[in-house]
């Protein structure tokens, strides 16, 4: 049995953290107290014990749903070649899934295809753009929805510049219409299987009167703003990532704004307390939570004080709503 929620407090999750670095580059992927700027692992970076416990605690701060970061974390059976050393099985994954559902946990999985953050693609990420590459998007699409049901898919798609890859040994960015050729072929793989493509709206913040005319309504908008600034007066590089917010409201997009305890504990009830007030009650369908770090015990402070935020949030929420 699955779960779908009307209004989503949704925390992103990570089962798999290779996001950026190749495995061995400490160019650029030097930081082990930060696993995204740190290189990539041949093994599962996760802990079975912290993983039960933060599902426990996220269920206690309010949290009604999971974007969940598979990735390489997941023997798959049309490519196990991209499996990572102790990843899940397809049978035990599934038995997560449900007890989670158990729990009450709206699950939506997440593959990030943006090519700054695709290094759990192995040699796939060597072959953007490619019918191969075509071929290993659709397959993981489909097994993925196959086994969650979701209602939702994130498909990542943020930060794919040069200026993000500067340091990798090997770059590689779609711009102008293949961008959004790859965009729309992912979108249908996601839709064809009756779910709906969640992404990151870093796109828009450079270039929103195109993202607005291109990008199809059904995919819903995923703005993450991690400062606390606000109002008419702010610097060019807040206002840049405030203002899409803004301009997709206007242009009718749904919406799921994610807050972080990146920089600043406050960062999600700040976001809610804005967002409430400029978005519709008919586009915005939750918000998210976003440590960036392992479900491990060095990085549980981390775990909590995302909790904690989404709990003050949640209260901001009421208040302004009554719900």
């Amino acid at each position: 049995m699955r779960i779908y929620h009307d209004f989503n407090w949704a925390m992103l999750i990570h089962f798999m953290t290779n996001w950026s670095y190749e495995e061995g580059n400490t160019i650029g992927g030097n930081n082990p107290e930060k696993i995204w700027a740190s290189p990539a692992s041949p093994k599962l970076r996760f802990d079975y014990k912290v993983y039960r416990k933060y599902l426990e605690d996220m269920k206690n701060s309010g949290v009604n749903t999971l974007i969940i970061d598979i990735g390489d974390a997941l023997i798959y059976k049309s490519h196990p070649e991209i499996a990572v050393e102790g990843a899940f099985t397809y049978e035990e994954m599934e038995k997560e899934l449900n007890y989670m559902a158990s729990m009450g946990f709206e699950l939506i999985p997440k593959l990030n295809f943006s090519t700054t953050h695709d290094v759990w693609m192995k040699d796939y990420a060597k072959m953007v753009s490619t019918p191969k590459y075509y071929e290993v998007v659709k397959d993981l699409i489909d097994e993925l929805i196959e086994l969650f049901k979701p209602k939702f898919f994130h498909i990542g798609m943020d930060e794919e510049t040069y200026e993000n890859q500067k340091k990798y040994n090997y770059a590689v960015v779609r711009q102008n219409d293949l961008w959004w050729h790859d965009l729309y072929y992912i979108v249908d793989c996601v839709e064809k299987n009756g779910a709906r493509a969640m992404m990151w709206s870093d796109y828009a913040r450079h270039k929103p009167d195109e993202f607005i005319e291109k990008c199809p309504k059904s995919v819903v908008q995923n703005v993450w703003y991690y400062f606390t600034q606000y109002g008419d007066n702010i610097e060019e590089k807040y206002r840049i990532r405030v203002m899409p917010l803004d301009r997709l409201e206007e242009a009718g997009f749904d919406q799921m704004p994610a807050g972080s305890i990146e920089y600043f504990d406050d960062c999600l009830p700040k976001l809610v307390d804005y967002c409430t007030d400029k978005i519709s009650k008919e586009h915005l369908l939750g918000f998210a939570q976003t440590t960036w770090e392992p479900m491990m015990p060095k990085w549980q402070d981390y775990l909590d004080r995302g909790n904690k935020a989404v709990k003050e949030a949640r209260e901001i929420y009421f208040v302004k709503t009554g719900k």
